[in-house]
């Protein structure tokens, strides 16, 4: 073998592998895209069933469930629900490949990003697990309600129960005023391909970032602070799931307009879900 055909040979072998990292590229761009298009369909649906709950209809659910609930009675409805669950395992992907190789932008390969890639990476399988049970029919897999009092249970009747309890109602509660601060300073910017939008589409999608995440940080802190409330008066009940969080809101001095407030505000986070699903940079 001369030396040209092991040029060639190292050559090809080079190809072969931008090729595939290329390929590895495009699959992870593409389940970005669609986890973010999945996170913003859900966000809409809790949005408008927040509404509803705050126009006076009670009957069905703020939340993951209630959500899902509403797709699995429309056309092709089971084919809906598997599909948001293929998004959300899409989205834990995604988050899983920014913890392992880094994230795009200045600084998506320090620790601190890949340990926030692993975080979101656990968030949104342990989300997928239960609209996949829900998917296959385990009764109670979607309620947020349920699922925070038996987590809150759970952990309770461990050894210092109370203050892993109070260390996870802290860290909710925490993550919510960074998600609303933020949004407040626009830090979602810098993940948009904004030389891709007009003016007036840039504005909008602004808008609809602050106001979404807003309201979304407000329903975290506040679902938080039943956490910590539960803590401490070692009760589980206390603990509160998106669903009884909501309608706490209906319930302050406030009234009902609070409640619609947050509720347009967790709609309008949806559609920015759709706007980052089209134009993030990934």
């Amino acid at each position: 073998m001369n030396a040209s055909s092991i040029a060639r040979g190292l050559g090809s072998a080079t190809r072969r592998t931008r090729t595939s990292r290329q390929a590895g590229g495009r699959a992870i761009e593409a389940a970005a895209r669609w986890g973010l298009a999945t996170r913003g369909a859900l966000y809409l649906l809790i949005g408008l069933l927040a509404l509803r709950i705050a126009f006076g209809d009670r009957g069905e659910q703020a939340d993951r469930g209630g959500a899902l609930q509403v797709l699995a009675q429309q056309p092709f409805g089971a084919a809906l629900v598997w599909a948001v669950g293929v998004g959300l395992v899409c989205m834990a992907l995604w988050r899983l490949s920014e913890a392992a190789f880094g994230a795009t932008g200045p600084g998506g390969t320090t620790a601190r990003k890949r340990l926030a890639g692993a975080a979101l990476a656990v968030f949104y399988g342990v989300v997928a697990y239960s609209v996949l049970s829900f998917a296959v029919g385990e009764e109670g897999s979607g309620s947020s309600d349920r699922q925070s009092q038996d987590v809150t249970a759970r952990a309770l009747d461990l050894p210092y129960g109370r203050w892993l309890v109070a260390a996870g109602g802290t860290v909710v509660a925490v993550a919510g005023v960074w998600i609303a601060v933020r949004a407040i300073r626009r830090g979602f910017r810098k993940h948009l391909k904004t030389g891709a939008m007009s003016p007036r589409t840039r504005r909008t999608v602004e808008a609809l970032g602050v106001c979404g995440g807003v309201a979304r940080g407000a329903v975290f802190a506040v679902a938080g602070g039943f956490a910590l409330s539960a803590a401490r008066r070692y009760d589980p009940d206390k603990a509160k799931g998106i669903d009884d969080t909501l309608r706490t809101f209906a319930a302050m001095a406030a009234g009902p307009w609070l409640l619609v407030a947050v509720a347009l505000g967790l709609a309008l986070f949806g559609v920015f879900s759709f706007a980052m699903a089209r134009w993030r940079r990934v």
